[in-house]
């Protein structure tokens, strides 16, 4: 526990948002051991409050939010329990890539990386293919033998977590860490075996052939889906109620933006259970706002619809929205 302290403190000085994974144990599940120590019980979508943080702020705080460079924070969660380090990428101003190794015999590239061993072999392919370079940088060796490369965020558009598996990503083994994104840090174990720091130098600037490659497509522009309202007053309350919790989720700062997505659907969800607008209705004002911003479908869908589970258990019609106004 002091070894855990003391790099959690150094990374802290070094300007890398820190926060708690779980505990390891040798007989402990690799991505059990790889899950931030808290929030424990909740996610953005599914959180009861009863966490102290999110019970103090009335909302959801989670992993990227608590991550901190605080000696006293830092202090007072590693002097506890022996908790692995977790460092978030985006607050640290890190891309990492995350090179992996083959988990078993049956773990072989694909046809258009046929002879990789590896995440590193990929890597290198796509440098020469793209007349790039690996620039020297900080590296960590990770329990398995991979190695993930840190790397500073460019100036620009903030990038966010690629991930190869399913053929997406930047090739097989290949994954990077960004804003939403966090790595276990040297120090930490996972299943018993330690993650080792390979080289201790600054990070990198990330290089520019890299830095094209992750840049996010254009986000597409929000125009508000046209919901059929009636042209009344309560039509006119409605549509201010909808833009609303439009312009409260896409003006949601990064990281708390599916939390808003799903207040925002429970909102709408109040209003869809007493009749004043289908479930169709609020999926098609906020699927749009929600996909501008940069959440993807499958996450948009997910929310959405436990946005609306909650909401149902609340109706509200226009009126009783008018007296609460």
């Amino acid at each position: 526990m002091p070894d855990l302290l003391a790099a959690a403190l150094a990374y802290a000085e070094r300007g890398w948002h820190v926060f708690p994974l779980r505990p390891d144990t040798r007989t402990a599940d690799e991505d059990d051991a790889k899950r931030p120590a808290f929030p424990s019980r909740c996610t953005a979508d599914r959180c009861d409050l009863t966490d102290p943080r999110c019970k103090t702020a009335g909302r959801h705080v989670g992993w990227e939010e608590r991550a901190t460079i605080d000696p006293t924070r830092i202090r007072r969660a590693w002097s506890t329990r022996p908790y692995g380090i977790g460092i978030a990428c985006g607050p640290s101003g890190l891309v990492v890539v995350d090179l992996d190794v083959p988990k078993h015999p049956g773990d072989t590239p694909p046809p258009q990386w046929a002879g990789a061993a590896g995440g590193l072999d990929v890597l290198a392919a796509l440098a020469a293919r793209h007349s790039g370079a690996i620039d020297t940088t900080y590296t960590v060796t990770t329990g398995r033998g991979g190695s993930h490369l840190y790397y500073q965020h460019p100036s620009g558009p903030q990038l966010r977590n690629t991930t190869s598996d399913r053929g997406r990503g930047l090739g097989w083994k290949v994954d990077t860490r960004a804003h939403g994104g966090y790595v276990v840090a040297a120090g930490s174990t996972v299943a018993g075996r330690p993650y080792t720091v390979a080289l201790d130098v600054d990070p990198a600037p990330l290089p520019d052939w890299l830095t094209a490659l992750l840049a996010p497509a254009p986000r597409p522009v929000h125009r508000p889906a046209a919901v059929a309202l009636p042209a009344d007053r309560h039509g006119r309350y409605l549509a201010a109620a909808i833009r609303r919790q439009v312009d409260h989720l896409t003006t949601a700062p990064d990281g708390t933006r599916n939390h808003a997505l799903f207040t925002s659907a429970v909102a709408l969800g109040q209003l869809a259970a007493g009749g004043a607008l289908t479930e169709d209705d609020v999926t098609a004002v906020l699927e749009p706002a929600a996909r501008s911003i940069g959440l993807r479908p499958g996450e948009i869908a997910r929310t959405i619809a436990s946005g609306l589970r909650v909401g149902a258990r609340n109706p509200r019609t226009l009126a009783t929205d008018r007296r609460a106004a």
